[in-house]
């Protein structure tokens, strides 16, 4: 079992700039892959982001891109994902999630552990 926690979230204006953290509980941090989603109102949850075991190898979601860096500490147990020139369509919750066989994935159903989230929104 592993056990998530987000913060970082709040209200920013369109253009500005939040970091997400999502620290894990559990000694095989290093071993999972992380993945970060979101929701908002009304529609799926989406990807948006994700960093293999090392931190080598990243993935996005293309309305991310250039803009979102994700990352991970693995002394700290922890998942960044920083957020820069946020949209008002970046507005949703956020959600990190673990892939225990520590690839690299994109959909939501390939997730074994996720966090409560944390709302970002962003105002225009």
């Amino acid at each position: 079992q592993v056990h998530l926690v987000e913060s970082g979230g709040g209200l920013v204006q369109a253009g500005g700039s939040l970091r997400l953290s999502c620290a894990a509980s559990g000694r095989t941090f290093n071993y999972y892959a992380m993945g970060w989603f979101r929701q908002a109102p009304g529609k799926e949850r989406e990807f948006v982001a994700a960093v293999s075991r090392s931190g080598r190898s990243t993935d996005y979601a293309d309305s991310v891109k250039g803009r979102f860096t994700i990352s991970r500490d693995n002394a700290m147990n922890t998942v960044y994902l920083q957020m820069n020139s946020l949209k008002p369509e970046d507005t949703a919750v956020y959600y990190c999630a673990v892939h225990e066989a520590g690839y690299v994935r994109t959909g939501a159903d390939e997730y074994d552990y996720w966090g409560q989230g944390t709302q970002v929104t962003v105002s225009s």
